[in-house]
């Protein structure tokens, strides 16, 4: 082999250790780049009064990627701290006419070429390093609140509304990404090059640092007198920015509604009214940040202005040389441009420590679902009871259930009737666990819900909304929500039993036909059949149907009713009905009033005893 073949090869070799090396660091750094959710949300509990120790704390576990960040940030920023230097030995040996004057200005040439081009090279590697590690905070944070609006319980998801929450798992992270952006670039930089221009200048005149240190009371005072009024004005209108989100999300989902009734103008003012009052916090927020800029820049330019007045006079008397005119320049330039820059961060600054208090209204929110430790349950029968139970919502002047005791036997068919208050919808919310009563015991099979895993209770029910939700997917993918491993020969009889297969038949791509948000491209009845059919396939042990057949025409009642009678068949089932012709078939019939049960049987028993329930079937016929 000849010299120069080896040579390649050695060459080769080489360059693959060191990519080899290279990777490995890199593997090394970006190991883990998942971000540990448990330590996200002890970084909110252990700091739940200090915005900036939380967002500190969201970073643990990845301090080593930082650190390569902050090594190839001070590398990549080299040549602007090297250049006012270079320039002044540049000036200096052009106008002092020494013998080495050639050799300097060519050093200091190239000095600054080899520094901007790896410049390149350091920069991404640094963005690449700080980014993945704010990419995944960002990730993580936004997964940790959806994880936690899943343990909520459905009194707060009532309580809270849906477009708030929106605007925290979107523009409150976001905002938090963005303050971590600028303190891994902006308050970097400013850190650096504020200790870099110091160091340069103490250590080269001890007079003009002094003048240098005098800038820095000027900007604390500033800050003070600005702080309060800016911390307030972004409260406010992050609270304004919230309070349009969901009026947003409200009219657009009102728009059938609005459009029906010719009220688009009514609509329209009414979100105009919402729209001037955040254009209004934001323009006093802008404008006291205007201010607060203008006030800063005004007084730090007064200062350079001085300090070029100063060295310039240093030069002329010869304590300095001309050259370092221009760098004392340039550094004092870095300086107030720095302290400048920490005065425009500060609106991002609050803006970011604001939604970190924000996001920690849900981290931090104790109203849970307490499942967990909770002993699980294996199977379910289908015994029901209701044992003295009572509960009143918060606020409320009176309790909507009181001292209730009722029994339902596995296999039964019960329906709650009544009027609109009753308390029906309550009663089943208790079943399922959504809410829990302030007194008495729900028994589910002799154990008290209160004591049991409600995810293990609940794998065992199903449950039919009266206003269906469907979500965007396909056909077959809204049946076998939460459902997994589903034969196609098992689907076909859902649907068959579900009164669907003339819609499927309809539909361009049957079961793999997109069904559009909320189910706008079905009717309502087939909707409720869709809906029907998700439970079916969850073959449940007890069935919950709330106003299954509500607002329906006859044609589509019916054949909801065939599937209703269906799915009922062997399962302990409850059902709220308004509509009283269509509980003839319940086993027995319950008219829920005053906040207890008010009479109980047949149908035919109830109507014999000409009560509560004849009057209530009279007015309907």
């Amino acid at each position: 082999m000849s010299i120069m073949a080896k040579t390649k090869m050695n060459r080769k070799d080489n360059n693959s250790k060191t990519k080899s090396r290279m990777q490995a660091f890199e593997d090394k750094l970006t190991t883990g780049a998942d971000i540990d959710e448990d330590i996200l949300l002890d970084s909110f509990k252990r700091n739940e009064h200090n915005s900036l120790r939380i967002l500190l704390g969201l970073y643990r576990g990845q301090y080593l990627k930082l650190l390569a960040a902050v090594l190839l940030f001070a590398v990549k920023h080299t040549p602007v701290w090297v250049l006012p230097i270079a320039t002044a030995n540049i000036i200096n040996a052009a106008t002092g006419h020494d013998d080495n004057a050639l050799g300097t200005i060519i050093f200091n040439t190239v000095l600054m070429a080899v520094l901007i081009i790896q410049n390149v090279i350091t920069n991404y590697y640094h963005t690449y390093f700080y980014a993945k590690v704010i990419r995944n905070v960002e990730r993580g944070l936004r997964s940790s609140m959806v994880r936690k609006l899943q343990q909520l319980s459905i009194t707060f998801h009532n309580e809270m509304q849906s477009g708030r929450l929106q605007s925290k798992i979107m523009r409150d992270v976001e905002q938090v990404e963005n303050l971590s952006a600028q303190i891994f670039i902006s308050v970097l930089s400013i850190i650096m090059n504020m200790i870099v221009a110091f160091t340069v200048v103490v250590s080269s005149s001890l007079t003009v640092f002094l003048f240098f240190a005098a800038t820095i009371p000027v900007a604390v005072i500033i800050r003070i007198v600005f702080r309060g009024k800016i911390n307030t004005r972004n409260h406010s209108f992050r609270k304004e920015m919230e309070e349009t989100s969901v009026k947003v999300m409200e009219m657009v989902e009102l728009i059938p509604v609005t459009r029906a009734h010719a009220l688009e103008e009514n609509e329209t003012n009414k979100m105009d009214s919402q729209l001037r009052s955040v254009a209004e916090e934001g323009f006093k927020l802008d404008v006291i940040q205007s201010l607060f800029g203008s006030v800063s820049w005004a007084s730090f330019q007064l200062f350079q202005v001085l300090c070029l007045a100063f060295t310039g006079y240093l030069a002329f008397r010869g304590t300095i040389k001309p050259g370092d005119v221009v760098m004392y320049q340039t550094y004092f330039s870095t300086i107030v441009n720095q302290i400048s820059g920490i005065i425009t961060l500060i609106p991002i600054i609050s803006k970011g420590l604001e939604s970190v208090d924000s996001i920690g209204d849900i981290l931090l929110c104790a109203d849970v679902e307490q499942t967990g430790s909770r002993r699980k349950l294996k199977r379910v029968e289908g015994n029901i009871e209701f044992s003295h139970v009572s509960f009143r919502f918060k606020n409320a002047d009176k309790p909507v259930i009181h001292d209730l005791s009722l029994k339902i036997n596995k296999g039964e068919t019960v329906a709650f009737v009544g009027a609109s208050g009753a308390g029906k919808s309550t009663l089943l919310n208790l079943v399922i666990g959504f809410l829990s009563p302030q007194s008495g015991k729900v028994l589910i099979d002799g154990n008290d819900l209160s004591e049991l895993d409600l995810r293990s209770y609940r794998k065992n029910i199903a449950v039919v909304p009266q206003t269906p939700i469907l979500f965007t997917g396909t056909l077959r993918e809204n049946i076998t929500y939460g459902s997994e491993d589903i034969s196609d020969e098992f689907l076909q009889k859902v649907i068959a039993a579900s009164n669907l297969e003339e819609l499927v038949d309809q539909l361009p791509k049957g079961l793999d036909t997109m069904i559009t948000e909320h189910g706008a491209n079905l009717s309502g009845g087939q909707r409720q059949r869709v809906s029907i059919a998700r439970a079916f396939v969850r073959e449940p042990k007890l069935l919950i149907l709330d106003e299954a057949t509500s607002a329906l025409d006859s044609v589509s009642e019916k054949k909801i009713q065939e599937s209703v009678d269906r799915l009922v068949s062997d399962r302990t089932t409850i059902i709220v009905a308004h509509r009283l012709s269509t509980i003839k078939n319940a086993d027995k019939i319950a008219v829920i009033g005053e906040g207890d049960v008010l009479e109980y049987g047949t149908y035919d028993e109830l109507m014999e005893r000409r009560g509560e329930f004849y009057r209530m079937r009279s007015l309907q016929l």
